[in-house]
Formats: structure tokens, sequence, C-alpha cells
């Protein structure tokens, strides 16, 4: 009990300062180009703990779901106007100019140029992108740290079991060879524990998944070259072909050679380019999660209201995560794999946290990346059709769009965090 809560606080922490960590960007970039910061916060609501430094109050608030930076002048001023300080009537009028006020309260004649509107928008588009460019970062040294200084489980040539018999894709590891049940082409061959395949069909293979994939697409008599006790002999099994599980498509049964064999796993240190490739393969699986966030809201409703079970992949918060990481610092598993797979757990709420503030809605980071990409199409479509600059795009005509989606954030926020605390996801 004492780890799981030792687990959940350390976790908790990293958040935290994957949140600090994001704002940094911003805050960083933004300073680099002028623009005068007066806030540099973590967290929503009442503020715990401040300090002044400089121009900028850096603190921490009493509901640690976020944070931001109040750069001055996000929202450019009504037509004619320089400050935004009117107020006119009209359908959500009085928000939008609410909101230009407030994103003008610090703004005097001396920072009129040191407003964010005030920037082209390639560099509003970087201090924009800074934000889930240094989660994205921060998530490559943390795959490094794990993959290049621990380790992965990985699959290895090396044979660590014979199966007896060939049985159906759908048969568990525990059922027992059925009467009559063939041999497998491993065990025929006189295939033992222990040998290091080394050659298939006169082509050598270090890793597992590309001798896997030629053992799939192969039929009929081969030859594997195995190396026992030091020396390598030949043994020639006749392949059968049986129906298994796609490797990419895990719901979908394919024909395939079948040699019966299991590989010895290790955990082995990865280089440079693997890291990469993970990197790659994560953030292509975690934009697809996030495309299907609307698919989950049944699962996560049911969870919360109808004591249905929650899935293994559904959606958690800040305090999900936190549990989750509780969980693997409280696990029986080697003190190494436990700060591995904290670090991974880490690293995948930052590429989750980076990708999220790049979708193209208000009040995310894409809210303003996007509309900076259309005034810079714009301005230059004017420029060579030799019409005046028409200025920056007035984003303050998002907010009805921004309201609707952070009501609607909120609310999916409330009911996972629901979920995470009656009904969490468990490892």
């Amino acid at each position: 009990m004492v780890m799981t809560i030792v687990g959940i606080v350390i976790f908790f922490l990293g958040i935290l300062f994957s949140i600090a960590w994001h704002e940094l960007g911003h805050f960083a970039t933004a300073r680099w180009f002028g623009i005068k910061v007066p806030e540099f916060m973590v967290g929503f609501g009442k503020t715990v703990w401040s300090k002044r430094v400089g121009e900028t109050e850096f603190g921490v608030k009493a509901v640690p779901m976020g944070g931001y930076i109040r750069m001055i002048g996000m929202m450019p001023p009504a037509k004619g106007e320089r400050y935004g300080r009117s107020r006119r009537t009209g359908p959500f009028q009085g928000l939008i100019d609410d909101a230009r006020q407030a994103s003008a309260v610090d703004v005097g004649p001396e920072d009129a140029d040191r407003q964010f509107y005030t920037r082209p928008p390639w560099k509003r588009i970087i201090v924009m992108a800074a934000g889930p460019a240094m989660n994205l970062i921060l998530a490559v040294v943390l795959f490094a740290i794990v993959l290049m200084g621990f380790g992965r489980m990985t699959a290895t040539t090396t044979v660590s079991e014979v199966s007896a018999c060939v049985l159906p894709a759908t048969a568990t590891r525990q059922d027992a060879c059925p009467p009559g049940a063939p041999l497998t082409p491993a065990a025929a061959a006189g295939f033992q524990a222990g040998d290091k395949i080394v050659a298939f069909n006169g082509v050598r293979y270090d890793t597992w998944d590309d001798l896997q994939l030629a053992i799939r697409a192969a039929s009929g008599t081969v030859q594997v070259t195995v190396e026992r006790n030091g020396q390598e002999q030949v043994l020639t099994p006749t392949l059968v072909t049986t129906e298994r599980l796609d490797l990419n498509d895990p719901n979908k049964l394919v024909p395939v050679g079948f040699l019966g064999v299991g590989p010895v796993a290790e955990v082995q240190r990865q280089s440079i380019s693997d890291v990469g490739a993970t990197m790659g393969s994560v953030i292509s699986e975690v934009g697809q999660k996030l495309v299907q966030l609307p698919q989950r809201v049944p699962n996560l409703f049911g969870s919360v209201f109808l004591g249905e079970e929650r899935s293994q992949d559904s959606p958690v918060g800040i305090v999900g995560a936190s549990r989750i990481g509780g969980q693997i610092l409280a696990s029986d598993a080697p003190p190494g794999q436990e700060i591995a797979s904290m670090l991974t757990l880490l690293a995948l709420v930052n590429i989750s946290l980076g990708l999220f503030n790049l979708l193209p809605i208000p009040p995310l980071d894409g809210g303003q990346i996007f509309p900076a990409i259309w005034e810079a199409i714009r301005r230059r479509f004017a420029a060579l059709r030799g019409r005046p600059d028409p200025g920056p795009v007035d984003v303050a005509r998002l907010l009805p769009i921004a309201y609707t989606v952070a009501l609607i954030f909120v609310a999916w926020s409330a009911l996972v965090l629901v979920a995470d605390v009656i009904n969490p996801v468990r490892l």
C-alpha cells in the first residue's frame, strides 16, 4: 500500500512537470519574440503559491488539471481600435468584447508593440507549437532512457519451447493435445528448447520478427540451421499451413506457414534508430486513439453508471494515470523494470498531451496555430493580387466555439475523473 501511494505521488509530480515543461515552451519562445507574459501557472483555480520574477508571476494553482501562460494581446482589438476596450451589443458580442478586454488588461501604451497578435504569423505559430513540441521532445528523451538505458523485452531467435502438436488458433496454451493430433513440424524434425535458429532456407536472421515473417510466408519442406551445444546443424521440417492471427490485424485469421516453436524473450538495449521507430509508431497509435475518443464515451458511461467492466484501453486522466503509476511501483517486477515502465507511461502521457493540444480547435494550441496559418495564406494572396494587408484573423470570433469545446472538455474530464476513482483501469 505504501509503495502504491509513493508511486501515485511520484507519477503525479511527473505529470505536473510535463505540464510545466509544455508551458515553458510557450513561455521561452514568447519571450524570445518580445511578447509580454504576465503569468506562468501550473493548474487552474485559486493560486496556492506564486512568486514574481521580473514581469512574470510564476505559480501553482489548486486544481492541477493543466496549466497556462498568459500573454498580452492574444486577441486582436476590434477593427479601428488598438487595445480592445470597447463593448458593443449583438449575439455573443458581449462575450467577445469581454475576452478582448481581458486580453488587453495588462496592455499599456508602452506595451503596444509587445502583444501576441502583433507578431507575424510564423512567430505566433512557433510560440503556440512550442508547447506540444516540448512534450514530444520529452517523450523522445524518456523513450531513449528506457530503450537505450534499460532495454526492452525482445523475442530472440533462440527456441524457448517446442509445441507438441498442431492446435487451432483459438486454442489456449493450456490446451492439451487431443488424441490423434498431428505433431508440429518442429517436434517431428527434432527441434529442442535452447536451439538457436541462425538461418532459414539459407538466409541468416538476427531478429525473431524477421524470422517469423519468413516462416509464415514459407510452405513445404524447408532447411533450418540451428546452433546446438556450440555446433551448427541443419534440420528439415515440413511446414504445415494453418490459420493464425494476422500480425497487422489481430481480429483476422490468415493462412500461414507453421513451424511450432516459441522464442526466448530477453531484455535487450536498443539503438537510437529504435527510439525513432518507437516514437513514430506510438505517435501514430495515439493519434488514432484521439480520433476514436467519441467512441469511448459509451464504455466510460457504462463503467461509471451501469457497473460495466472498464476496457483496458479506456482513456484515463491525471488521477487514473497516477494510479497506474502506483500499481507499477507496487508490483513485484525488478526495480529497473518498474522505473522503465513508469518512464514509458510518462512518455505516453506527453505524446497524448502534445498531440491533443495540436487539434485545430480553440481553446487548444491548435486553435491559434491554424488561424495563424490561414492569416499567412490570406496575406500572401493579398500581396500577389496587389491588395492591402487584410490584417490579423479575428480569433475572438471563435470564442463561442472555444466555450462550447471547453464545456465539452470539462464534462469529458469529469466523466474520466469519476471513472478513474470508482472504476479505475487496472494492470
